[in-house]
């Protein structure tokens, strides 16, 4: 609400309570929803979105891509791997994509954006149903700045449920 660094009006960080090295489907799913929480906020109560959701649109991306392209969870293109690699040794900031069709790349777009879409269809039909939780929550922040853990679970415990919602990540 306040902002506290360069370039950032407020931002979400969410922490293991374990070291993980796996992650399901459904997890980055989940996550990405959470990402696009900001952005499905702003069209719920504003009724438009801002610039605001910028970063939180590229690692929302980064996380659908990787879906796809690198562990092969996309039902309709298989258990392949179509990650861009890059050079060993000399530019790491050239990338050369796989040699796949153009047929191929236009399905990969089209199953990153679809999960894109569906994540956010998720997130605003998540938060339209607890817009009241959200309101007082965003007053909450706006009086005090922070919220504890343990008020973060009470707040858990009011959340209207949904076939829908994510599995949210207890709060650290």
């Amino acid at each position: 609400i306040i902002p506290r660094g360069v370039g950032a009006l407020g931002y979400t960080i969410q922490r293991p309570l374990e070291d993980r090295y796996l992650a399901t489907k459904t997890e980055l799913e989940n996550r990405i929803c959470i990402l696009l929480g900001g952005r499905a906020a702003e069209q719920v109560v504003l009724g438009e979105i801002s610039t605001g959701a910028a970063d939180d649109l590229m690692k929302a991306t980064d996380i659908a891509r990787s879906i796809v392209e690198r562990f092969g969870m996309d039902d309709d293109l298989g258990h392949m791997t179509f990650e861009e690699r890059s050079p060993l040794f000399l530019d790491q900031s050239f990338k050369q994509r796989s040699n796949i069709s153009d047929e191929t790349a236009a399905k990969i777009d089209k199953a990153v954006r679809t999960l894109i879409d569906r994540a956010y269809v998720r997130s605003v039909s998540i938060l339209t149903r607890n817009k009241s939780l959200l309101q007082e929550t965003a007053q909450e922040l706006l009086n005090r700045e922070t919220i504890a853990a343990d008020e973060i679970e009470a707040l858990r415990a009011k959340i209207k449920p949904g076939s829908d919602a994510p599995n949210l990540p207890q709060a650290v």
